[in-house]
């Protein structure tokens, strides 16, 4: 039997995840001063992070991939490293909420916060191993992305599962 009203609520979630993502895209190359854009949070791992928690049915590891794929050829970076940053937050995020039962704000925020620090922390080793380079500037959108997390889960919460 099928129920109509489900097919519309899965396409208008399907279209909001997708309406998202172009958004954080959007702010995530948004120019802004070089002064200001060390502090730029990294809106599109954020939003991924979010419909990693909270609906994980729609968006996987798949996702992540593309996102960070589309990620880097946004931000002009060599092409796998955010893909695969990506890809490590997906891993992570799905691996701890196996051992999470009850998801609340503040441990959606804590969660939030260590899959952004592995995200960084795999971009870091990249930088390291591909461009031996290491930037200590963007342990200040780290720290953006951490503090502004409540902000996305306030304009998304409505879609949490």
């Amino acid at each position: 039997m099928s129920y109509p009203d489900s097919e519309n609520a899965t396409v208008l979630l399907i279209a909001t995840i997708i309406l998202s993502f172009v958004i954080a895209s959007s702010l995530n190359v948004y120019p802004l001063s070089p002064s200001m854009a060390t502090l730029r949070p990294m809106v599109m791992i954020m939003v991924l992070i979010f419909w990693l928690l909270f609906q994980p049915r729609y968006v996987g590891i798949f996702t992540a991939f593309t996102i960070g794929l589309i990620a880097d050829l946004l931000m002009d970076t060599h092409l796998g490293q955010q893909a695969f940053a990506a890809v490590a937050v997906a891993f992570f995020i799905k691996i701890t909420s196996i051992y999470i039962r009850q998801l609340n704000t503040i441990s959606a925020w804590l969660l939030a916060s260590l899959g952004l620090f592995v995200f960084q922390l795999c971009l870091w080793i990249l930088q390291m191993f591909i461009q031996n380079v290491f930037v200590a500037q963007s342990a200040l959108s780290l720290l953006m992305s951490i503090i502004s997390w409540p902000l996305v889960l306030l304009a998304l919460r409505k879609f949490a599962s």
